[in-house]
């Protein structure tokens, strides 16, 4: 049986999908995968709104893009998922809900961990990308690549600045995770 959502699981849904097109906009430009922003809002969508609804989250900006909006760092449309950095996107997805999971087994989450959850959350998201970035290149795009380049800039580049993110991300779902976990509370009874 299906059980039906609260307006505000709703409204958090759309909001932490629009957060992740915004993260997408906001970016530094590198060889092949650019560095944006998207990843923290993958964490804190996992972190504050549970496997369910942070995978919700994700697969509706993903949905949203793959229907044409132009929500991806390069665009939109169906053919996005032939782009070399799609498979983050489908990280992404994964993320949100492992994070969301393994948060929603601890009854009162400590800054551990939220980032224990976030630094398996990404590496899963390095996990589906790396090797999709791999044959995106080297069988679709026919771009002859090699795996040491590929661990370089889809690994190398931005693990660093991804981890930090993650324990950033940690701390202020530290200080969020009340607020969302009592509206959440709240609006059950109603």
């Amino acid at each position: 049986m299906f059980k039906r959502q609260s307006t505000l699981s709703l409204v958090m849904i759309a909001m932490f999908a629009a957060l992740t097109a915004i993260g997408a906009f906001i970016k530094i430009p590198l060889p092949v995968v650019p560095f944006t922003l998207q990843i923290v809002f993958v964490f804190l969508a996992g972190c504050l709104l549970g496997s369910r609804n942070g995978l919700q989250s994700q697969l509706v900006y993903i949905g949203v893009g793959l229907v044409g909006l132009p929500v991806f760092t390069q665009g939109g449309g169906i053919t996005y998922v032939l782009q070399p950095t799609f498979g983050f996107l489908i990280g992404f997805a994964l993320a949100a809900l492992v994070i969301g999971f393994m948060i929603e087994r601890v009854d009162t989450p400590t800054k551990i961990h939220f980032i224990g959850a976030n630094i398996v959350g990404l590496f899963i998201i390095y996990v589906v990308a790396v090797p999709y970035l791999y044959v995106s290149l080297n069988f679709w795009l026919h771009m002859k690549t090699s795996w040491s380049h590929i661990f370089v800039v889809g690994f190398l580049n931005s693990i660093v600045a991804d981890f930090c993110l993650a324990i950033a991300s940690a701390f202020l779902a530290e200080r969020l995770y009340k607020v969302f976990n009592s509206a959440r509370t709240i609006t059950s009874f109603s």
